[in-house]
């Protein structure tokens, strides 16, 4: 898979409008147009520098970073945008919502849940190859995780650019609570089934997920030591949906089922209702 470009033909004043575009609608929770027209489709290197302004933003504001998404890890929606790599997004300590039972609608534009795999970082990706041997001595444990997706760009019209620029469109997250090691589940391997309100919506394995979960993690740890932000100990680390995404509205319930790694449930609801 390759990574970023060195070059894009982006202004800065584009770049600046349109992380503020970006930034205006996630401190409003109105969705605006899509940023490509500042910026481009497909240029990367635009992309990720309107992902780090926005990230400055947040960091300004208070900020926390926790951890890594990875975005786009299907061959069928990389194919839909024209792509043939995944994306990376920053998550930050008020995106996790483990251990809540619910999430508010208020916090969110226009949600989608995917079901994943997710891995907690037990020592730095910084140095070395970066190979698939040492992601895995870095990982300290994998859980199951929802990934509540949500997209600044208004009904999702998105094109590669847009997405990465808009933090790989990314929203809030919930991890599971059966924590279990690389020897005692081999992510792979797995089996997923999501259901909302009782009914399954989505199925997947674990090599629906750039063929292993682990690989998306090695291009995660390329990609963020090449963009000057390796991963670090303590991190979270969601590696992308092994399944199709689907969407939620208030008073959703959302099961997650992942082999070997139990369940994670999560609900919605807005304000005035009893959470």
């Amino acid at each position: 898979m390759s990574q970023p470009s060195n070059s894009s033909t982006a202004s800065e004043t584009d770049i600046a409008a349109a992380a503020d575009r970006l930034a205006t609608a996630a401190a409003t929770g109105v969705p605006c147009a899509p940023v490509r027209d500042l910026i481009g489709s497909d240029d990367l290197v635009a992309a990720y520098a309107v992902q780090r302004r926005v990230d400055e933003i947040r960091r300004n504001a208070g900020a926390v970073v926790v951890g890594r998404k990875i975005g786009l890890t299907s061959v069928a929606v990389q194919q839909q945008l024209g792509v043939d790599q995944p994306d990376l997004g920053v998550l930050y300590a008020d995106m996790d919502f483990t251990g809540s039972d619910s999430i508010p609608m208020d916090r969110l534009i226009q949600p989608k849940v995917e079901a994943e795999v997710a891995f907690v970082l037990g020592a730095d990706l910084v140095d070395g190859p970066l190979d698939s041997a040492q992601v895995r001595d870095a990982i300290e444990y994998s859980v199951a995780a929802i990934e509540i997706c949500d997209s600044r760009v208004e009904s999702w019209d998105i094109k590669f650019g847009d997405t990465v620029a808009d933090n790989a469109s990314s929203g809030v997250y919930v991890l599971g609570t059966e924590r279990r090691t690389l020897d005692e589940v081999e992510p792979a391997d797995v089996v997923m089934s999501m259901s909302v309100d009782g009914v399954e919506v989505s199925t997947g394995v674990g090599t629906a997920c750039l063929g292993d979960p682990i690989e998306a993690v090695v291009w995660l740890a390329r990609t963020a030591r090449e963009l000057g932000q390796p991963l670090t100990a303590g991190q979270v680390i969601l590696s992308g949906a092994l399944g199709p995404m689907a969407p939620v509205a208030a008073g959703n319930v959302v099961t997650v089922n992942v082999s070997g790694l139990g369940s994670v449930t999560t609900s919605f609801f807005t304000k005035g209702d009893i959470a």
